[in-house]
């Protein structure tokens, strides 16, 4: 079986930078999938985009953490469960785990792929930004269950891996627990009839990636993305154009221009190609797995 890779923009609608650089992107033939923040200021001009591209696979990034001192949202539900003192998302998804409920938590996933319907887009799938409904971070596996159960009444492909990798396996994630997330995953997804892709790629920014430059930066993520398996893998990136915004409210900005410079790079898919691997798309992936 071919070694095929889904690298999806995450964090569409997030910010203008973000926005520049997932549909330059999209555009010029170097990405095929991202996903969208609804919750975010800059998600209706994503959608617009989606809507006036449909060969595009534009989903939803599911959203449930504001972790930015300066840019912050709320729910769209307004479910008390999901905020905190300031009336924000919770600033991380181990927050999120010890004081949302699953009804706050079903109701803000419905609202922000209705609001998306609402405004006439038709996602291609679904993912969740910071991994805050996997239920791995506070054993809330529950939270998985759910997702993929909402997933399946919306008829929405979804991140989330059925196979495992010791590869592939996150640094702060101990093997037997992401092999524990696999079953669950595998399960579930038959139960519901949820496309998902086999193995999940999560990118590492570790010190030897950030530390020594971009040109190292680089190397070392191509190998990364061609010592794959075989059958699908999803990974994802956080591209964005630099401007003055994004300095002022994301550390480590630069990081996410290098992604934005790695994939727009065609010597990066010259790369991928002679090393056996084929760039698809969630569209791409939903035909394969039917």
């Amino acid at each position: 079986m071919a070694k095929y890779l889904i690298i999806n923009a995450d964090d569409y609608g997030l910010c203008k930078a973000a926005n520049d650089a997932v549909e330059e992107l999209f555009g010029n033939g170097r990405i095929k999938s991202s996903t969208i923040m609804m919750p975010c200021e800059k998600a209706e001009d994503a959608v617009k985009f989606s809507i006036e591209n449909p060969q595009y696979a534009i989903g939803i990034h599911l959203t449930m953490t504001s972790e930015w001192d300066t840019h912050k949202w709320s729910p769209l539900s307004g479910g008390k469960t999901l905020i905190d003192e300031n009336g924000y998302m919770w600033r991380n998804s181990r927050l999120v785990g010890n004081n949302a409920s699953y009804e706050d938590l079903e109701a803000e996933i419905k609202a922000q792929v209705d609001k998306a319907h609402s405004l006439g887009m038709k996602p291609s799938h679904l993912d969740n930004h910071m991994g805050s409904l996997y239920g791995h971070f506070t054993m809330r596996f529950g939270l998985l269950k759910m997702t993929l159960k909402v997933c399946g009444e919306y008829g929405y492909a979804f991140r989330m891996f059925t196979k495992t990798d010791k590869r592939l396996c996150p640094a702060d994630v101990p093997y037997p627990a992401f092999s524990v997330l696999k079953l669950f995953s595998k399960h579930w997804g038959r139960k519901y009839n949820v496309i998902m892709p086999d193995y999940l790629l999560f990118p590492d920014w570790n010190d030897d990636l950030k530390n020594n430059g971009y040109e190292h930066y680089r190397e070392q993520i191509l190998k990364i993305w061609t010592d794959i398996p075989e059958g699908v893998t999803e990974t994802f990136i956080h591209p964005c154009k630099e401007d003055e915004e994004i300095k002022t409210f994301i550390r480590g900005w630069q990081y996410r221009v290098w992604e934005y410079n790695v994939i727009n790079d065609p010597a990066t898919h010259e790369y991928l190609r002679s090393h056996g691997v084929e760039l698809i798309s969630y569209r791409d992936l939903i035909e394969m797995k039917k």
